[in-house]
């Protein structure tokens, strides 16, 4: 870990004030250290970014798709040693770990197929006026900060990466302090397929690192994934500079069960839904939402599926659900149980951090929660789930969109024709009906409200790498 950042098509060492103490959730223990990078580590990744732009802008479509085909390919081959270090560094089940790989490698191949369409996007533009002619192309916004979270790093940042070198943009990449080595291997992968440096560059750091990059006037577009707190910060530095910038942040997402539902199905969908990724998600569900006929059935049997999970070291145990990755959000969703407590709210399940070695805590219910409640309406990070029961329809979309975020929601019921009009009526970008939180990378991903700005993943995701260009010739 002597050279952990990858600059100018070089892997150098950290010139850093941060030392980063990498570890494993599972037993609490240190596996790795690496310094951070500097200021000026930034700024040298960036300027090398800037280089590299005129060059890879004017790679043809058809180049720049076998690129990241490659990166799809090459995600594969090493799908063995990334696997284990998302279980490692993460906590993450094998299950869940080896769909993080699958869907980072199905990112790249996707968004190969749309850089091989991008010269068709180039058309003539019909006027009404006569004596004119007018095209538009599409061209890369340039060079691009992506800032990516530790809850499911090699995935948000391919869901970033892939699109951004599609449109023929050159990017700096800050993977988490708290899982920064995974994403080393798309350095590792670029000199495999011989990327032209500057291309791609990768510089890990905390804070120090993250402010240098979100504020360098070097950019011209900056993508974050992570919390609210953080992204106020980030849209203000890109404030200064009157940057484009894409935020994906937070939520406290709404499920909604009505009472036609199959309770043994709801079930299955209410505990995936707060549960994968140890509720580290912001599109967890984590506000149940039942209809009072079908309440007294469900409850139970949500309770007893939660307490029947197994909580574990995936490395040791078959598992359904990891540790949290981190110290700090162990401390925090402790703190809200102690809040619970002390808010005397009626909890069926869980609702303590457990006394083993490692960052674990059981997965938790609690019913009848006021909407006054913090837990209610705050993004808890966790495997904390909020239920509250609910008349009409009307009532429950009322429920649903009383919230600052407006991420994800799902809905249960087998009234299909009731399913899509409350999935419209929902405040929210993507919304399940009858299903896990399945995320395909042709569909968009982002949120209203608090949750953040813009899109990501299908032609959505590629178009906030491009900007427009328009030209109007005179035939006279």
């Amino acid at each position: 870990m002597t050279t952990p950042h990858y600059i100018d098509g070089r892997w150098v060492e950290g010139q850093g004030s941060d030392c980063i103490v990498v570890h494993n959730p599972s037993d609490g223990q240190p596996f790795a250290e690496l310094m951070a990078a500097s200021s000026a580590q930034v700024d040298q990744a960036v300027a090398a970014a800037r280089r590299a732009l005129a060059p890879w802008k004017t790679v043809s479509a058809t180049e720049r798709a076998t690129y990241l085909r490659g990166f799809a390919e090459q995600l594969g081959q090493r799908r063995d040693e990334l696997i284990a270090l998302q279980m490692r560094n993460n906590g993450k089940p094998r299950h869940e770990a080896e769909i993080d790989l699958d869907d980072a490698s199905a990112t790249f191949a996707y968004y190969a197929d749309l850089a091989e369409q991008l010269p068709a996007k180039n058309r003539d533009v019909p006027l009404a006026a006569p004596g004119f002619t007018a095209r538009t192309r599409l061209e890369p916004v340039g060079v691009v900060g992506l800032i990516v979270p530790w809850n499911f790093p090699l995935v948000t940042s391919a869901w970033k990466l892939a699109p951004a070198l599609a449109a023929g943009c050159t990017v700096v990449l800050k993977p988490s302090e708290i899982t920064p080595l995974i994403e080393q291997a798309y350095g590792q992968i670029a000199e495999v397929l011989g990327l032209p440096a500057g291309v791609l560059n990768i510089v890990g750091g905390k804070a120090e690192t993250g402010a240098a990059l979100s504020g360098h006037n070097g950019l011209d577009k900056l993508s974050f994934t992570g919390s609210n707190g953080v992204g106020s910060q980030v849209m203000r530095a890109a404030a200064a500079q009157c940057r484009p910038i894409t935020l994906e942040l937070g939520g406290k997402s709404a499920i909604v069960v009505f009472d036609d539902c199959d309770v043994d199905q709801a079930v299955e969908w209410i505990v995936a839904g707060i549960t994968w990724n140890a509720g580290q998600m912001c599109s967890a569900t984590s506000r149940l939402l039942v209809q009072e006929g079908i309440a007294d059935a469900l409850l139970p049997r949500l309770q007893a599926a939660l307490v029947a999970l197994r909580v574990g070291n995936p490395l040791t145990e078959e598992v359904d659900m990891g540790p949290l990755t981190s110290q700090a959000q162990w401390l925090k969703v402790a703190g809200y149980f102690a809040t619970a407590r002390e808010e005397g709210l009626k909890c069926l399940a869980g609702g303590t951090a457990l006394d083993r070695d490692g960052w674990f805590v059981s997965p938790t219910l609690y019913v009848d929660v006021p909407v006054s409640s913090r837990l209610w309406g705050e993004e808890i990070f966790g495997p904390v789930l909020c239920a509250r029961r609910f008349g009409s329809e009307a009532e429950a979309i009322a429920q649903a969109n009383d919230s600052r975020f407006g991420l994800v929601a799902t809905v249960c019921s087998a009234d299909l024709e009731r399913a899509e009009r409350v999935a419209d009526a929902l405040e929210v970008g993507h919304v399940w009906i009858n299903s896990v939180q399945a995320v395909f990378v042709e569909t968009s991903w982002g949120g209203t409200k608090g949750s953040g700005i813009g899109r990501e993943l299908g032609p959505w995701g590629l178009s906030g790498y491009q900007s427009v260009k328009h030209v109007t010739r005179c035939l006279g």
